[in-house]
C-alpha cells in the first residue's frame, strides 16, 4: 500500500494507522487540512474489501471535509477516520474504547463525530477516553425537535434546502408538488430527507440494502421501492444519492434521465472529471460538500454554544451558496463542482498559517 503516491493523497497533513490485536481495532485517521481550525469529521465503520479501499475512502473523505467546512464558512479543518469491520458484527465496547485512546494520542488535531456505521452512543463510548469527540450533547435542536447530538436531522434539512434550490434553477419550479425523486439510501439522512420531500408533496422512489428501512419509507411515506441497480436510471426529475460515494461515473451518468442530482452522500463523483460529464449531459449537480454541510454546521454550533435559531440561519445559507454556484456555472459554462472547489480553496488557503 502506498501513501504519498496514492491517487487520493492531496498533501494531507497527517495520516495515522492504528492496530490493536486485543480489541480487534484496525483504523485509519486522516487530517487533510487544519488551516481554518481543528480537523473535524465523522468516524466511519465499514467492512472494506481490503486496506487499500479503506485508505482511499479516508483520504477522499477527509479532503471533502476540508472543503465542506470552508464552503460553509466554519472555523474548522477537515479530517476523517475509518474503522475496518462490519458494524453489525464486529463493533464492541472494547473496540470503541480503544478508538478513543487512539484519538487521544493525536492531541486534539482531529475531532471525531458520528458517521456511517457509528452512532451517538458509539461516540459516547469513544469519548470515555478522549475529549476529542463531537455531536454527543443533548440540546434543543432544529424544527422544534430535541437533539441527541445526531447531526442527521441538520444534514437532511440542509440537503432538502439545497435540493429545492437546484430544482428552481434547473426545472424552473418553486414547489415540489408531484416532483419525482429517486433516493439512493434511506438511512439516517436519506429517510429524513424523504420525510421533508413527502411533506412537500414529492413522489418518492427509494432503494436501500436494508429491508427494514425500505419498509418504513413505504409504510410511512408511500414510497415506491426500486432495485438498487436501477435507482440511478429511473425516469424521475431528481436523483438524491444518500448512500456510499463514487456512484457517478461514465456508465451511470450516461444512463441518468433526471435533470438534477442533489443528495447527501459524500464524494459522489467517481473522478473529478465527472463533474464536467454531468454538465455535458445537461444534468445540474449540487456539489455534495456544499449541499450536505448541515451536519458539520450543527456540530460546529454545538461546540460554540449556538442556539437552534443560529443553526437554522446557517443551514438556510446553503441555498445562498448553491444559488451562487449555479448562477456562476450558467454564466461561465463551467461545472458546479469545479467552481465549488475554487471557492472553498480560496477560503481555507486564506487562513493558512504562515
Amino acid at each position: 500500500m502506498t501513501l504519498f503516491s496514492h491517487h487520493e493523497f492531496d498533501n494531507h497533513e497527517q495520516v495515522h494507522f492504528f492496530n490493536d490485536a486485543v480489541s480487534g481495532l484496525k483504523a485509519i485517521i486522516a487530517v487533510h487540512n487544519s488551516h481554518r481550525g481543528p480537523a473535524l469529521g465523522g468516524c466511519r465503520m465499514f467492512p472494506y474489501a481490503n486496506d487499500e479501499d479503506a485508505l482511499t475512502d479516508v483520504l477522499r473523505l477527509s479532503r471533502g471535509m476540508t472543503y465542506k467546512s470552508a464552503l460553509a464558512n466554519l472555523d474548522l479543518g477537515g479530517g476523517k477516520s475509518v474503522i475496518i469491520g462490519d458494524p453489525r458484527q464486529h463493533k464492541t465496547e472494547a473496540l470503541l474504547e480503544m478508538m478513543g485512546r487512539c484519538l487521544e494520542k493525536l492531541g486534539g488535531s482531529y475531532i471525531a463525530a458520528e458517521d456511517s456505521g457509528t452512532s451517538v452512543p458509539d461516540l459516547q463510548v469513544i469519548g470515555r477516553h478522549t475529549r476529542n469527540v463531537a455531536g454527543v450533547v443533548s440540546r434543543p435542536g432544529i424544527l422544534g425537535q430535541p437533539s441527541s447530538g445526531d447531526p442527521s436531522p441538520a444534514t437532511a434539512y440542509g440537503t432538502f434546502i439545497g435540493l429545492k434550490t437546484a430544482v428552481q434553477h434547473r426545472l424552473g419550479r418553486d414547489d415540489l408538488h408531484r416532483l419525482k425523486v429517486a433516493i439512493q439510501g434511506v438511512g439516517n439522512v436519506g429517510l429524513r430527507l424523504a420525510r421533508h420531500l413527502h411533506a412537500a408533496g414529492a413522489e418518492l422512489y427509494v432503494s436501500d440494502i436494508h429491508q427494514n428501512q425500505l419498509a418504513i419509507a413505504v409504510e410511512e411515506l408511500g414510497a415506491t421501492v426500486v432495485p438498487s441497480d436501477q435507482v440511478l436510471t429511473m425516469n424521475v426529475d431528481v436523483i438524491a444519492p444518500c448512500a456510499m460515494g463514487a456512484i457517478l461515473n461514465d456508465e451511470t451518468i450516461a444512463n441518468i434521465k433526471a435533470k438534477v442530482v442533489a443528495g447527501a452522500a459524500n464524494n459522489q463523483l467517481a473522478e473529478a472529471r465527472h463533474d464536467q460529464t454531468l454538465a455535458d449531459h445537461g444534468i445540474l449537480y449540487a456539489p455534495d460538500f456544499a449541499i450536505n454541510a448541515g451536519g458539520i454546521i450543527d456540530i460546529a454550533y454545538e461546540r460554540n454554544g449556538g442556539t437552534p435559531e443560529d443553526v437554522m440561519t446557517h443551514l438556510e445559507s446553503i441555498a445562498e451558496t448553491l444559488d451562487e454556484l449555479f448562477t456562476r456555472a450558467r454564466e461561465t459554462g463551467r461545472p458546479t463542482g469545479a467552481l465549488a472547489n475554487e471557492l472553498a480553496e480560496e477560503r481555507f488557503k486564506l487562513n493558512a498559517v504562515t
